[in-house]
């Protein structure tokens, strides 16, 4: 599906509004991980350095409670 032929509102009704609002907070969230935004990741979030339980992937968040 080409995206560029829609409508602005025909691409709009495509996501409901909570998949966009989640969609956006990913972005985000890559941008802090990739330093092109200025708040800094570790400042809302905290990295898992638990190298066992993350198959070797070093950008996973830890929940906390």
């Amino acid at each position: 599906m080409n995206m560029q032929d829609k409508a602005y509102e025909d691409r709009q009704r495509l996501w409901a509004l909570e998949e966009r609002r989640n969609r956006q907070d990913l972005t985000e969230i890559f941008k802090m991980h990739r330093v092109f935004s200025t708040v800094l990741l570790q400042e809302l979030f905290v990295l898992d350095t638990n190298s066992k339980g993350t198959r070797v992937h070093s950008c996973k968040l830890v929940k906390t409670r």
